[in-house]
């Protein structure tokens, strides 16, 4: 993030996640004595004021998005994961070719060792907490269909009108859209983390050459190959037949 005075800006306006969702507005800035962005405060929707390192947010003039804090761990991840590996190798074939003396070997084998077993331990905890994300972004997906569901019968019946009927339908539909967008990333995070515990080296170079899209703010696409489908369980087929939906 460029350190611009114009973020003052940013004061008083709102943030949003990176699939739209509304987090809440700037309070004020926290700067460090050199005068460096280091974080923001930030009043919820719900009044209650958080404190957010400028880390994981990105600046667009006067318009803040907050990223995936998940995403920005897994990124780290692939690429220290990867660097440790290679270093270590490295070092051995340093040691074969008798440039360094086995004792210094040994001794910086073990450091880089312990390190990437540690690094594994953590990416291991995160993969455990993405698969948690996307379990509830599942069920997310399956009550918001519900929802759908509920409000057509209403609608057909007669006790929605149409007007209130296409308002709340939008609502539910964009919700679906974000969260399986979310639910699609945390998926990908998920297998690109796996590749890289399971020291697969073809996906691991192709991860840290492509690591840092994972920092991007998702951007919807209009590639029916790139749209994740939605999820069509049996009371959904059941409403798609009734013929008024327009869905």
């Amino acid at each position: 993030m460029s350190q611009n005075p114009n973020l003052f800006l940013s004061v008083g306006k709102e943030i949003k996640d990176e699939y739209g969702r509304e987090i809440g507005r700037i309070a004020s800035f926290a700067l460090t004595p050199s005068g460096k962005f280091d974080a923001v405060f930030i009043e919820q929707t719900g009044g209650k004021f958080v404190k957010l390192s400028t880390e994981h947010l990105q600046f667009d003039g006067a318009n803040v998005t907050m990223t995936s804090t998940v995403k920005s761990r897994a990124n780290s991840f692939c690429n220290q994961i990867p660097l440790l590996w290679r270093k270590d190798q490295a070092l051995k074939e340093l040691a074969d070719k008798n440039k360094i003396s086995k004792e210094l070997y040994e001794e910086l084998h073990h450091s880089f060792e312990g390190a990437l077993n540690q690094l594994k331990r953590e990416a291991q905890a995160l993969t455990d907490e993405i698969d948690k994300e996307i379990d509830r972004c599942a069920n997310e997906i399956k009550e918001l269909n519900y929802a759908l569901v509920h409000l057509e019968l209403e609608h057909e019946i007669g006790k929605i009108d149409d007007q209130a009927y296409q308002t709340a339908f939008n609502i539910i539909q964009e919700n679906i859209k974000r969260v399986n967008n979310e639910k699609s990333d945390f998926e990908q995070t998920s297998n690109k983390l796996s590749n890289i515990l399971l020291g697969d080296t073809p996906k691991t170079e192709e991860i840290l050459n492509t690591a840092v899209k994972m920092e991007e703010p998702h951007k919807e696409s209009t590639s029916a190959s790139e749209v994740p489908e939605l999820p069509e369980p049996p009371v959904v087929v059941y409403v798609k037949e009734i013929g008024k939906a327009g869905i």
